[in-house]
């Protein structure tokens, strides 16, 4: 029976990995037809909300789901926030290019590179629930942030915001902060199965 049940496991996720590699080359072709550049540049702040939301909302409702994240564990899925190094040093190259709003770029771009930096400390570190607690604070606020700059440089018209809208920046907050925004929501709840039952080992 737990064999059968770890087989089943496994091949949720390599289904999830599918999903999430479906969602990546969506995004990629819509930026690559225009179609981001062709709607109001407002509607991607919507469309950033309903990827962190959605996937939320599947999990909650999919045991399944759920399964695959407890064999995942929370010191992966904390670690899995590392790539964000990438994606800062990313507003950063774009900032030197002047292609980005200064400000938005900045602490858009630094912000993720510290999360990366400390999502790699939590992991090394002694398992600590409060620790991992803090960090996904933290990062879901870094997300929260640089989302409400993006609002304001957009609102300003700041034409620049449109490297936002094609590649390789349009997958950041298309794709990037849907994954990344959605798994902290999930370590959260994570984090308040382990606090109820304390059977659930901090992994």
């Amino acid at each position: 029976m737990e064999t059968m049940v770890t087989e089943q496991i496994r091949r949720d996720t390599r289904s999830l990995s599918g999903v999430i590699a479906l969602w990546s080359g969506v995004v990629a072709a819509a930026a690559t037809g225009g179609l981001y550049m062709a709607i109001p540049a407002i509607s991607v702040a919507p469309l950033v909300l309903v990827g962190v939301i959605l996937p939320f909302l599947v999990y909650r409702r999919s045991p399944r789901f759920q399964a695959v994240v407890a064999a995942i564990g929370l010191r992966r899925l904390t670690a899995f926030h590392s790539w964000r190094i990438l994606a800062g040093a990313m507003f950063l190259w774009f900032l030197a290019q002047d292609r980005l709003p200064h400000a938005f770029a900045r602490y858009a771009g630094w912000g993720d590179i510290l999360v990366g930096l400390a999502a790699i400390a939590v992991v090394l570190l002694p398992l600590s629930r409060g620790r991992y607690l803090g960090f996904h604070v933290v990062g879901l606020l870094d997300l929260v942030n640089a989302l409400a700059l993006g609002i304001f440089y957009t609102l300003a018209a700041d034409p620049r915001m449109d490297t936002i809208r094609m590649l390789p920046m349009a997958l950041i907050p298309l794709f990037g902060v849907g994954v990344t925004g959605a798994s902290h929501l999930i370590a959260f709840d994570v984090l308040r199965r382990q606090a109820f039952d304390r059977r659930l080992a901090l992994t």
